[in-house]
């Protein structure tokens, strides 16, 4: 199966919503490998790692975002083949 490595940058009201555990939840339903954290401009930053077909749900998974949480905008950015083993909130 062919894999695929992305870069999700997401802003709006993203932190302190349980955006990163919501995050960690659809990584868990679709394969997904990487890790999220929180960085100091109020985005959430992600990487991630799995099939064409999980990474195209995690995306629109992370797009939907958390019931708390309020969505502006979704940035993705293909990335080299990355090595992960888990998925974690960093």
């Amino acid at each position: 199966m062919e894999g695929k490595s992305v870069s999700i940058r997401v802003s709006g009201k993203v932190q302190h919503v349980g955006y990163r555990y919501y995050a960690k939840e659809g990584a868990n339903r679709f394969g997904v490998y990487g890790f999220v954290r929180n960085q100091p401009d109020g985005t959430v930053y992600i990487e991630a790692i799995g099939t064409n077909l999980g990474i195209e749900l995690f995306c629109e998974w992370c797009r939907k975002g958390a019931d708390a949480s309020r969505v502006k905008d979704i940035f993705i950015c293909n990335l080299p083949d990355q090595d992960f083993t888990d998925f974690v909130i960093k």
